[in-house]
């Protein structure tokens, strides 16, 4: 198997790497200082696997008309803002790939691969699989999930094509599975890290070190994000889906819809509790763009969610108000 990922930063090179490092010929398209580094020493993964350095099966280029060949699978993993140019740059591929699929945070990405590529080449993704750039040649990969990738047709189907690179993340130590609900998926990981990232960065944004798991224990900060996931939920509801926890244990939607008020936010104070004392740890993106001083992705993941409300006429005040927040912060960043 062949694959190229366009947009190798801190999940892209993660993805690539563990990919890599089982037989797979990849090649990693991303920032010159990044590619540089790699290779020279190749690409070094830290985390919950400990320390890895994969060298084997793996090519770096800084452009995408440098990846030379064929490839059965196309990974978009470029930052929502940045889509448009990055399918412009790799234009030289398209008749190079055979299916095209994005793990990027957004339930538009499908419909850009689809007017870049044509729809028979284009198949559904998600992955909550967490990957840092630390530095140059250096990716940080704290977290998984107990299935951490689906792929699926688009038309709600299986094919062959699916189930090969369901089993190529298998491999890989990425858990994965074929889907025929990949749609809904895309959806309910929107609305689960389109919470954790607006809760973060408007809680969070001015105190940097601080888990999301201890301000998930402070009662006021628990309340505010049972408030912010009741006014996902509405919209994800009202599109027709009910939770279903696809990336459980970090997913509680399905409990946080069933459950009251109260009773949700001792829930969240418990699940911070819990997660802390586990040590785990890690940031949404969005968080550590704002930490960076660097644009955020606020109009890619919460506002589709506000799109919607407006079209279904549904209140989310507490939504808004985040989003309110995240796009004045916004205003001065990059």
């Amino acid at each position: 198997m062949r694959v190229v990922i366009l947009g190798a930063g801190g999940l892209g090179s993660v993805l690539g790497g563990y990919l890599a490092s089982t037989g797979v010929e990849v090649t990693l398209v991303g920032r010159p200082a990044h590619v540089a580094a790699i290779r020279r020493d190749g690409l070094r993964i830290v985390g919950r696997r400990g320390d890895m350095r994969i060298t084997d099966n793996l090519r770096a280029v800084d452009r995408a008309a440098a990846a030379t060949g064929s490839f059965d699978y196309f990974i978009l993993g470029v930052k929502g803002k940045d889509t448009a140019q990055a399918l412009e740059d790799a234009a030289p591929l398209r008749d190079a790939v055979a299916t095209a699929l994005s793990v990027q945070n957004t339930v538009e990405k499908d419909a850009k691969l689809v007017q870049w590529l044509g729809r028979d080449r284009v198949i559904g993704a998600s992955t909550i699989e967490g990957g840092t750039l630390v530095q140059p040649g250096l990716v940080r990969n704290a977290l998984s999930t107990k299935v951490t990738a689906y792929f699926g047709e688009l038309d709600g189907s299986t094919s062959s094509r699916v189930e090969a690179i369901t089993a190529a993340f298998d491999t890989a130590g990425l858990p994965a599975e074929a889907v025929d609900c990949i749609e809904q998926v895309e959806w309910e990981k929107l609305a689960q890290i389109a919470l954790a990232a607006a809760w973060s960065v408007t809680t969070l944004g001015a105190v940097p070190g601080t888990s999301v798991f201890e301000g998930m224990e402070v009662p006021e900060g628990a309340a505010y994000f049972v408030a912010l996931a009741k006014d996902l939920l509405r919209v994800y509801r009202a599109k027709g889906y009910e939770p279903m926890n696809f990336y459980a244990p970090l997913s509680r939607l399905k409990e946080l819809d069933a459950l009251p008020g109260p009773e949700a936010i001792e829930f969240i104070i418990e699940q911070g509790r819990t997660m802390r004392e586990r040590e785990s740890s890690g940031h949404p993106s969005m968080y550590e763009d704002v930490l960076r001083r660097r644009k955020t992705e606020v109009d890619f993941m919460l506002a589709p969610f506000l799109e919607a409300a407006d079209e279904l006429a549904i209140e989310v005040p507490t939504l808004r108000i985040a989003y309110n927040i995240i796009k004045t912060v916004d205003r001065f960043l990059g």
